[in-house]
């Protein structure tokens, strides 16, 4: 039942239905407390202030004359916003509390104070707990805005009289300059607005941790993921960007299998500064250096990282929607907590149905990397703003620059073609703000204000992945829009080719068949940049620049092998999450020595070679006392992404294998590394590029699940022609008649074997003739590129249909 006073009401009595009474926030908190905590999902609890508490506070002081008139100045032009905002909470701030009212809150926090201490203390009397103090407007958390800090909480306040305090601060803070600003834009009437306050026991973060959550890729709107953030101490940090935190994916249909760990993603952030308790003066909290242990460590371990993502996937299911929640781990007990939750109001909204695609056609120097937010492409000069006192030099349709936000900024943000700033993650006020105003962000850049200056014509990139890249100077860039509406069905699987990782979540609304060539190569190469050799044998290292590259690196791992492994295995998990239940084939690094040797280390461990192209390079490398010590890395890679995340449509494929001889070679060494051909479903493919793969295909189907043809290579062995010679360029023909004859027969024989076939290349997007010679000979399956899918499809789909209509005639 409710308490008797309609101006105070505890969690346990409110609902997700009371956004009118006790706003957004706090029925979204009462929901938790109420309906949630059976799931073991722990909410702090509490009380809410009411909206006719805050109208009677309002008449009490005679407040709403003076709100409506300076409204009305603004509307007819005599104040400024900024004159009106300063008025009116002013005229908050200096008001006094009806006596019922303030009888009615102190009440309420000697009750809480019981309730959290009564268990643990025989004596209770006089007993006052540090509580938090959260604004919630009756227009927040609504599905389509989100208000991300646009009024005021207070930490940390201990005692009636503070209580007091923080809340009229609370009811003045509804008439911000920023809260003003941002309600004007949602069309929400600022007379009518009111706001409740939110009381709850403090959670001992500022000895723990905290941050933010959401039950959706906020880039994407992958909805197979939830994405964490963490920072030491108070949430604050995080929150308003003022840190680079750490961050975590999980992949959600995995989290019912308690065996299995399925945190694709471990960022380790900066974390530079948290929020802590103060003991005395003015302020209750206060922002002190981290230590450099802190900052070398990952604020929640795989237990708690799971266990907030399993919260995440009931919060999302009890609301029906993708969730923004915001959690806190106590240092004392070790507890985690929810201490909000609200509707994410951005990627949920999105057509599903289109996806607008971005592509640079040339651009300048990089000059800065972050996170993107959002996947757009923006050109235009800089403005660099260094204090929110400076805010009014902003010039409209500029990129800003600036060290962090926080919702003073928003009224220029809006103006801005994109925003770059130096801290924040992707769960920051910035990256918050800017989604959901459309306007293409990189965050967490840690140097932008140093680099950048004041009229500097850049580019920012969002659409390249999850990270961000400035350019110098004016790129030239095209976008398209694909509608997936228009994709046909195909008997021919049209699948991706994909190497980047950050890149994969993009592409995850694409209709596709899943992922014929995954490269192993491209994730070594940009996620861990190391000669896997250069960490089996780190103490023999010569290279001294090397040893300390990798020493840097590996920072935090007893061994130094586990960091390739868990770089490699992660990178490779977003690309298997993003198309899962669908196949994703990985092919096992096919670096030439020349490659691998620009690796840091590398040089120490790779030959020098006459032409790599035929030399040290594939299979061969496998099983040799030169890297097989690197390939068991690989193996145990794909056996972490298969066998402890879960992701079984992971299909490993062997490149440039010249002989069965060489096969049953690889495969054993394979096997010895736990990776049985059969064993928990898994299928090996290899690569069908050498003539002898064609030649001897029963045999070679005797010992692989399937072929990919990679034509590049094929064409090249098969006329003699080095591929990358510009005399010879004219020769080069993948549509030339002995290579066509090649795909045909080895497609017959494979399909004779029973194996499947198919085939990664540009070749059938380049010349839809040549996609039309493979579906004729059968073909499995097609894989190119993303932009390229579209109009592989719809070709596919042609080509099938001409076939369909041909064989009909013949009947």
């Amino acid at each position: 039942m409710r308490a008797p006073s309609s101006q105070i009401l505890w969690f346990e009595d409110i609902s997700r239905s009371d956004v009118a009474v006790v706003g957004g926030k706090n029925a979204s908190l009462g929901e938790m407390v109420r309906s949630l905590g059976e799931k073991g999902i722990k909410v702090p609890p509490g009380f809410a202030t009411t909206a006719q508490a805050y109208w009677h506070y309002v008449e009490a002081n005679g407040l709403r004359r003076v709100i409506v008139d300076s409204f009305k100045a603004l509307d007819a032009g005599h104040a400024s916003l900024a004159e009106i905002g300063a008025t009116i909470r002013h005229e908050f701030l200096r008001g006094t509390w009806p006596k019922d009212l303030a009888d009615a809150i102190q009440s309420a926090y000697r009750q809480l104070c019981f309730r959290a201490d009564g268990q643990n203390r025989a004596d209770n009397e006089g007993v006052e707990i540090d509580v938090a103090v959260r604004s919630s407007a009756t227009a927040e958390d609504l599905p389509d805005a989100s208000f991300a800090g646009q009024q005021e909480s207070f930490l940390n306040i201990r005692g009636e009289a503070a209580l007091l305090d923080a809340c009229r601060c609370c009811y003045a803070s509804l008439f911000t300059d920023r809260a003003i600003s941002y309600r004007q834009a949602k069309g929400f009437d600022n007379t009518k607005i009111a706001l409740s306050i939110g009381v709850q026991p403090m959670v001992r973060s500022d000895l723990g941790g905290s941050g933010v959550m959401f039950s959706i890729d906020t880039e994407t709107g992958f909805d197979k993921v939830v994405l964490i953030n963490a920072g030491w101490g108070l949430g604050e940090n995080v929150v308003q960007g003022a840190i680079d935190p750490d961050e975590y994916e999980v992949f959600k249909p995995f989290l019912a299998k308690r065996l299995l760990i399925p945190v694709i993603e471990k960022k380790l952030g900066g974390k530079e500064k948290k929020m802590i308790y103060t003991t005395g003066g003015e302020q209750p909290t206060r922002n002190v250096p981290t230590s450099k242990a802190e900052r070398a460590r990952f604020v929640l371990e795989d237990k708690d990282i799971l266990q907030l993502a399993r919260w995440a996937c009931s919060i999302e299911e009890h609301y029906d929607r993708p969730m923004d929640m915001e959690w806190a781990k106590d240092g004392q007990t070790g507890e985690l907590f929810i201490v909000q939750a609200r509707p994410e109001t951005v990627q949920s909204r999105r057509q599903a149905s289109t996806l607008r695609s971005y592509r640079i056609k040339s651009k300048g120097r990089r000059i800065l990397t972050g996170l993107s937010i959002g996947d757009a492409v923006a050109v235009g000069r800089v403005c660099l703003i260094e204090s929110p006192k400076d805010i009014s030099r902003f010039v409209d349709g500029a990129i800003l620059v600036a060290r962090a936000t926080d919702p003073d900024w928003v009224p220029i943000m809006r103006r801005a073609a994109a925003v770059v700033t130096d801290h924040g993650g992707r769960t920051s006020h910035a990256a918050i703000v800017s989604r959901e105003l459309g306007v293409p962000a990189i965050v967490g850049t840690e140097e932008g204000t140093h680099v950048l200056h004041d009229e500097q014509e850049i580019t920012v990139s969002c659409a390249e992945g999850d990270e961000g890249f400035i350019y110098e100077g004016i790129a030239d860039f095209e976008s398209s829009e694909i509608d997936f509406s228009k994709i046909p069905a195909t008997h021919t699987k049209v699948m991706l080719n994909m190497a980047n990782p950050a890149a994969a979540f993009r592409w995850w609304r694409i209709p596709t068949d899943g992922v014929g060539l995954a490269r192993m190569e491209f994730v070594v190469s940009t996620h861990i940049k190391v000669h896997p050799m250069a960490l089996v044998h780190y103490d023999a290292l010569k290279d001294d620049v090397a040893k300390a590259a990798v020493a840097e690196l590996t920072a935090g791992y007893a061994d130094k092998t586990d960091y390739f492994v868990d770089r490699l295995a992660r990178g490779l998990a977003r690309i298997a999450a993003a198309f899962y239940p669908n196949s994703v084939i990985v092919r096992m690094s096919d670096f030439k020595t020349n490659e691998y040797a620009n690796l840091i280390g590398g040089r120490q461990f790779e030959p020098e070679e006459e032409n790599p192209m035929l030399g040290f390079r594939g299979a061969s490398r496998y099983y040799s006392p030169r890297y097989r010590d690197g390939f068991a890395l690989e193996c145990r890679a794909i056996r972490r992404l298969r066998e402890e995340m879960g992701f079984h449509n992971v299909i490993v494929m062997i490149p440039f294998c010249r002989s069965t001889k060489e096969a049953d070679r690889v495969l054993a060494v394979m096997a010895e590394a736990g990776l049985r051909r059969g064993e928990n479903g898994l299928q090996v493919y290899v690569m069908c590029e050498i003539p002898s793969n064609v030649i001897l295909a029963q045999a070679f189907a005797q010992r692989f699940d399937g072929f990919s043809i990679g034509s590049n290579d094929l064409t090249q062995l098969t006329l003699g022609v080095d591929r990358d010679s510009a005399e010879l360029a004219e020769l080069f023909d993948e549509q030339d008649d002995a290579v066509k004859w090649m795909i045909r027969n080895v497609i017959h024989e494979a399909h004779k074997a029973g194996a499947k076939v198919g085939l990664c290349g540009q070749a059938p997007s380049d010349h839809p003739e040549f996609a039309d010679f493979l579906v004729d000979c059968g073909i499995d399956s097609v894989s190119v590129s993303p932009d390229s899918f579209m109009a592989v499809k719809q070709h596919v789909a042609a080509r099938e249909a001409v076939s369909e209509t041909h064989r009909s005639a013949l009947t």
